[in-house]
């Protein structure tokens, strides 16, 4: 069974017997502790390990995030944080594999030495919790004297050392460019190909890269869990292709049915320049673009094949990079994306719910509220509010809208482009543009957290309410906590502004919820 089959959940390459978790002695499944389990990796590796037979347990910071997957009723939670010993010696108790899947992508100067102390933590209890082994996904990169690696990449690297020290045996898997619908290195590869025709670039452009496909990926991290018990090493992973960067772009440009692009080198852009470019010309943000374009600097093709030694190639062999593309644009077509990059938590962003008193504990707040009734049914209603963002946009002028997001690109914000990984459905933790779902009673309400640039705190509520007569009203309702006096300023000079769009927004999401609905579906992709 393939992985491009979403409802089946099953195997990468085809369900080889070799991927099947073997029962002990006693006939217990092995059980597995997954970090990172609501990732982009992670969150699709979960379901197949689950399918191939795995006991699951999962450490999370976010509980709701984790119950929001489609496989949280086949899976233990554990709450609590990777940098916590507590935490994650509970987690350990009784498992047999760890899957390390973490790594901080973000802009702190902290970040290596959060990677440091977490590694030592899941290094350190699983010694103490006697599990028999650990499988980590690192980075490729080149390995040679006088290369002077990016801080992501040097981290990832010693990451890998920490684990590889301990007394537990280690597979690192160390991949580069992976390419799946929804992976950061594919969207960056998909945006710099569409936006011009002739493209001013890094000179990284010229580099070597051999990309690999995820399901490949996740073939090679299912079967780490059945190799021989003495096996403590690094082994690089990869696809079939070695290729230039620049030959990625119009690879994708030939599955996407698009002319070749023209690509001048430029040697002038250096990686914090050339983050800034993609973070304007894609949807990825600068702080996640800055290690993403650092791990271009040098070719990055893997030293050897010896993965080959204890994990046989899959059965018709690893996905040629175009046959990659292709999968993943179907996906896209289809909206069955299974994990996104977007979903990951955005740094810096605020991670404080919103408070439950209606009078916020007597702070400084700013509200809009609005309400309207609809002959709309409640379930109608529903559908619309919850396909807002992205494709269908927020229902009031697009112009208003996209100032907003490019504001918030050019002081490092992610803007509107991120989008949101399905057009149709919601769960809590997505991401929607610039906002991100905190919580949602499907049916009746959708809360959503603001992860612009603002000097404060944001949120947008909205929903449906049936009252006392069995009517159904649409309630709206955005919420701010200003941050000084900037804060305060800030929501009276977009006060005006408000008095447009949030007016617009609650008329036209009644409205379109009173069409048809095969006509409010084509309206509403017209509205941004």
């Amino acid at each position: 069974m393939s992985s491009d089959d979403p409802a089946a959940l099953s195997f990468p390459t085809g369900g080889e017997d070799r991927l099947r978790a073997v029962p002990d002695r006693s006939g217990e499944r092995p059980r597995v502790l997954v970090l990172g389990a609501t990732g982009y990796v992670g969150g699709r590796l979960v379901p197949r390990l689950l399918a191939a037979g795995y006991r699951i347990r999962v450490l999370s910071r976010s509980v709701d995030r984790v119950r929001a997957m489609p496989w949280r009723e086949r899976a233990e939670i554990v709450e609590g944080d990777a940098s916590d010993p507590r935490a994650v010696s509970a987690a350990m108790r009784d498992v047999d594999i760890v899957y390390y899947l973490m790594h901080s992508m973000n802009g702190s100067t902290r970040f290596s030495s959060v990677d440091r102390r977490i590694a030592r933590n899941v290094a350190r209890a699983a010694e103490q919790s006697g599990v028999r082994r650990m499988i980590y996904l690192g980075g490729l990169a080149p390995d040679g004297r006088g290369v002077a690696l990016s801080p992501h990449l040097a981290s990832r690297r010693e990451v890998g050392r920490i684990l590889l020290r301990s007394e537990v045996a280690t597979v690192v898997l160390q991949a580069g460019v992976i390419i799946g619908s929804g992976s950061a290195s594919f969207e960056m590869i998909r945006h710099l190909t569409e936006v011009l025709p002739v493209m001013p670039a890094p000179r990284w452009v010229r580099n070597l890269i051999q990309p690999i496909a995820i399901r490949d990926v996740l073939y090679y991290l299912l079967a780490s869990a059945r190799v021989d018990g003495a096996v403590n090493r690094a082994y690089d992973i990869g696809g079939p292709d070695v290729l230039r960067y620049g030959q990625m772009m119009n690879g994708y440009a030939v599955e996407a049915g698009l002319p070749q692009r023209r690509i001048l080198a430029l040697p002038v852009l250096t990686p914090r320049l050339a983050s800034h470019w993609v973070g304007l010309v894609t949807p990825v943000p600068r702080k996640l673009a800055r290690p993403l374009v650092e791990s271009l600097q040098h070719d990055c093709v893997m030293k050897d094949r010896d993965i080959d030694g204890i994990v046989p190639p899959p059965e018709g062999g690893l996905t040629r990079y175009r046959r990659a593309v292709r999968l993943a644009l179907g996906r896209m077509e289809t909206d069955v994306i299974e994990t996104s990059w977007v979903d990951a938590a955005l740094p810096g962003a605020p991670s404080d719910p919103l408070p439950s008193d209606p009078d916020w504990a007597g702070r400084t707040v700013f509200t809009d509220e609005r309400t309207r009734p609809t002959t709309a049914s409640a379930e109608r209603l529903w559908a619309v509010i919850e396909g807002i963002g992205g494709a269908n946009g927020w229902y009031s002028p697009a112009l208003l809208w996209s100032v907003r997001g490019w504001m918030d690109r050019l002081v490092g914000g992610v803007g509107l482009r991120r989008g949101r990984r399905s057009r149709a459905r919601l769960a809590v933790g997505d991401a929607v543009d610039f906002w991100r779902v905190e919580a949602m009673e499907p049916g009746r309400m959708l809360r959503l957290r603001a992860e612009m640039k603002l000097p404060g705190t944001a949120w947008l509520e909205i929903g449906c309410v049936v009252d006392d007569d069995g009517g159904v009203v649409y309630t709206q309702q955005a919420i701010f906590f200003p941050s000084g006096l900037t804060g305060r300023l800030y929501w009276l000079g977009v006060v005006p502004f408000h008095g447009v769009v949030f007016s617009d927004m609650a008329r036209r999401i009644v409205a379109l919820a009173e069409e048809e609905p095969t006509s409010a579906v084509g309206s509403a992709g017209g509205s941004r």
